[in-house]
C-alpha cells in the first residue's frame, strides 16, 4: 500500500471507524440531538463548535487539494453556522461526513513525492507533517466531543 493509501486510511478511520482508539466521529456524533450539540457546558466548547472546528480545517485543506488557495484562518475556525433544529444538525454532520469522505479520496490519490514538500507554504511544514497534523487534530477534538456528550 502506497503511503498516500495509507495515510488516507488512517484518516478514513478516525471519521468512521476502524482504527486503533475504537472512536470516530460518525459514532461519537450518533445519537446526539441538536439540543445536546449545542448545549453550553460552563465555559467549555459545544458539541457543534467543535465539530464544526475540526470539520473547518477538514475542509479548507480539502479546497487545497481541489487546486484552491489555502484560506484557512485560526481567528474563524469556531465560527459556526447557528444550528436551531434536529434538522440542520443532522445536515451538519452529514456535511461534516461527505467532506471527510472527499478529503480521503483526494488524499489516497496524493503523488508519494509530495509528503516532504511544503504543504502551500515552507511555514506549514511539509505534506506529511500536515496531514498527520489533521488527523491527530481530529483524534484531540474527538475526545472532547466524547466527553461533553456524557456530560449533556
Amino acid at each position: 500500500m502506497k503511503l498516500a493509501e495509507q495515510i488516507a486510511k488512517h484518516f478514513k478511520e478516525v471519521h468512521v471507524g476502524g482504527n486503533w482508539t475504537a472512536s470516530n466521529v460518525k459514532a461519537v456524533l450518533e445519537g446526539i440531538t441538536y439540543e445536546q450539540a449545542t448545549t453550553k457546558v460552563k465555559n467549555l466548547n459545544t458539541i457543534v463548535t467543535l465539530t464544526y472546528h475540526i470539520h473547518y480545517y477538514v475542509a479548507a485543506v480539502l479546497k487545497v487539494f481541489q487546486g484552491e488557495a489555502l484560506q484557512a484562518k485560526d481567528a474563524h475556525s469556531f465560527d459556526h453556522p447557528e444550528i436551531n433544529s434536529q434538522a440542520e444538525w443532522e445536515a451538519f454532520v452529514a456535511n461534516v461526513l461527505k467532506t471527510a469522505e472527499d478529503f480521503t479520496t483526494h488524499l489516497e490519490k496524493l503523488p508519494e513525492d509530495c509528503f516532504d514538500q511544503p504543504f502551500t507554504d515552507e511555514k506549514y511544514g511539509s505534506y506529511y507533517r500536515n496531514m498527520h497534523g489533521i488527523i491527530e487534530h481530529t483524534h484531540y477534538h474527538l475526545g472532547q466531543i466524547a466527553v461533553l456528550k456524557k456530560l449533556v
